[in-house]
């Protein structure tokens, strides 16, 4: 299960080195079909952001730490 915690300098960040593999793959694949869905109905998800990027960017660093492999996000439009 990830776990959230907060800096002052960061704000709330995610620990995800306790979730399971299947429950990374879940979140990362969420997070890409909110983009391409987003694009599908004429433009930027209004999901699509700073804060969901970094989401990824979290997420990304951590599966690719477990090698993992999975679909990487188109961010441009």
């Amino acid at each position: 299960m990830a776990v959230a915690f907060a800096r002052k300098d960061w704000g709330v960040r995610m620990r995800f080195s306790n979730s399971k593999d299947e429950s990374l793959l879940f979140l990362w694949e969420s997070v890409r079909r909110q983009v391409v869905a987003g694009r599908a109905y004429g433009g930027r998800c209004r999901f699509v952001g700073n804060n969901l990027r970094t989401y990824a960017e979290l997420l990304r660093s951590e599966m690719d730490r477990r090698e993992l492999k999975y679909t990487p996000i188109n961010w441009s439009e």
